[in-house]
């Protein structure tokens, strides 16, 4: 006997060809692919191989730079969220890494660090989501300050990130922009606003560099359009096998609290899967999963190691048979929705013990 369990498919094809969908969006932009949380789950070094196209990386976490530069990626990457300690000022310079700033106290461990080579600075402007960045009346002053020090590279770049770039029909987006646009158009930088929802939905915001996330691994980052509406392609499939058949009656119950109760004599399929894996917890009963080309619901609660599914009273199914997950026929947008979750979540929580091909 030999039952595959949790394993996780990546197709760098439709990376790549995803990559080409957005350069076919925005063709005069730079792209940086973000690679952030282990390339959204699919594997920070092999998804940054893969792409030796992009003009550049962005990582959140200096360890995840450091482990690009350790694993021979000599491509620029950028620190998304900036540095934390001044001491990574030195590790900066020494691994030609770029930084953004977003606050005082980064700005003021650039300017009075002592480096033998001046670091590439991304400055990142607070348009309205209030989150990172500084507010639109420090700009002039951190813009100084950068441009004047030795420390600083002269390419400068500017930056902001949307809020609601997802929602077509918020107007949030078009007044980040023009705030954006009032403080920066004027200027001769280099200029990024654009995330993945950016880049499909609002074109006028591609600038100079694009920064595509979710859209690079086959997902939709628009709300109320699919990615086979986009013609992106998933780069992740997940999948396992049926390692349990039960047969189960009439009013009987399934799993853990009892949250499945059988309506009629059926068959229920245990897949060895659940949230140890990464699959996610609160799925619902009724979440889709493909079998022998058919979708069949999930019935009772997700397991650590377990999830079970209504088979059917004419199942024809047997002991080993591959279900996905979620893959080019199941998008993980779907399953992320009756997990009262985001597609993001799923993808990043894939666990250690799960096989990637």
């Amino acid at each position: 006997m030999s039952i595959r369990t949790a394993t996780v498919h990546i197709d760098l094809n439709a990376l790549v060809d995803n990559y080409g969908i957005i350069k076919s969006m925005a063709p005069y932009s730079k792209v940086l692919a973000v690679l952030k949380a282990n390339g959204y789950g699919h594997g920070l070094v092999r998804i940054a191989k893969a792409l030796p196209q992009a003009d550049a990386f962005g990582v959140a976490r200096i360890e995840e730079a450091l482990e690009l530069r350790t694993a021979g990626v000599i491509k620029p990457i950028v620190l998304l969220e900036g540095v934390f300690d001044d001491a990574d000022i030195a590790i900066l310079a020494a691994n030609n890494l770029q930084t953004i700033v977003h606050t005082n106290e980064q700005l003021n461990a650039i300017l009075s660090a002592d480096i033998d080579r001046p670091l590439k600075v991304w400055l990142k402007i607070d348009t309205g989501m209030h989150r990172l960045g500084i507010a639109p009346s420090q700009f002039n002053e951190f813009y100084s300050a950068l441009s004047k020090s030795d420390n600083v590279h002269d390419d400068l770049v500017l930056m902001s990130h949307f809020s609601c770039a997802d929602d077509l029909n918020n107007q949030t987006t078009s007044q980040q922009f023009a705030i954006f646009e009032q403080l920066t158009q004027q200027l001769s930088n280099p200029r990024s606003i654009a995330n993945s929802a950016g880049i499909c939905g609002w074109q006028q915001s591609h600038c100079d560099w694009i920064r595509p996330g979710l859209m690079l691994y086959g997902v939709s980052p628009l709300i109320g359009k699919s990615s086979q509406n986009i013609g992106l392609k998933p780069v992740m499939t997940l999948q396992s096998s049926v390692i349990a058949i039960q047969q189960v009656k009439k009013g009987e119950t399934v799993g853990y609290g009892a949250a499945w109760q059988c309506q009629e004599n059926t068959f229920i399929g245990v897949i060895a899967i659940g949230y140890g894996d990464g699959y996610p917890r609160h799925a619902s009963n009724g979440t889709p999963v493909l079998l022998n080309g058919r979708r069949v619901p999930l019935a009772g609660r997700v397991s650590m190691d377990m999830i079970t599914v209504d088979l059917g009273a004419d199942c024809q199914d047997k002991i080993g048979d591959i279900a996905t997950l979620w893959g080019a026929e199941l998008p993980v947008e779907e399953v992320a929705t009756y997990a009262t979750t985001i597609p993001y979540e799923l993808l990043c929580n894939i666990t250690r013990r799960v096989k990637y091909i």
